[in-house]
């Protein structure tokens, strides 16, 4: 349990050192390619999201979802990509290879979606190579280049204003 607690707090660290570091590059590139975080344990629909990209007018194989559970389960069958608090290290290390090569992955957008203030999401938002990071409101807002306080169920209110933005800023 100590143990546990020292990991958190050099995750902790390490996720201030990566956003004192971030720096946001606005441009007027298209989005071409877009990311999803889901935290399944908040029970959102991701055909949601898959119809969200086909408005923005994005190909299937750029979009790429991920979902995040608390809990380390074996039953979740609808989902390749589910991880878990066990597949983060030390020092922000990620021990899953799949999770790494979302983090690697160039993307336009990354829309980070869940309420729930966990570290390791915050930890996949922060360590992303998206050029614009997305979500709904958290208590941390250098994690979101762009956020649109809604709640989750609202998710028709976040795609009007998400659209909205996206027009402002030219990319889409």
């Amino acid at each position: 349990m100590i143990l546990e607690g020292f990991r958190k707090k050099s995750n902790e660290k390490y996720l201030n050192k990566l956003l004192s570091k971030r720096h946001v590059n606005v441009s007027d590139n298209k989005i071409e390619s877009l990311g999803v975080i889901l935290n399944i344990d908040e029970k959102t629909d991701f055909e949601l999201f898959i119809k969200l990209a086909e408005n923005l007018k994005i190909h299937p194989n750029k979009l790429k979802i991920i979902t995040f559970s608390e809990h380390v389960k074996d039953d979740i069958n609808s989902w390749d990509n589910c991880y878990n608090p066990k597949d983060f290290g030390w020092k922000g290390r990620i021990k899953n290879i799949e999770l790494q090569s979302f983090l690697d992955l160039k993307l336009d957008a990354l829309i980070s979606y869940y309420e729930k203030e966990i570290l390791e999401l915050k930890l996949i938002t922060a360590s992303s190579n998206a050029k614009l990071k997305v979500g709904i409101l958290q208590t941390d807002e250098r994690v979101n280049d762009l956020i649109i306080k809604t709640n989750l169920k609202e998710f028709d209110v976040f795609k009007t204003e998400l659209f909205k933005y996206l027009t402002i800023l030219n990319k889409i």
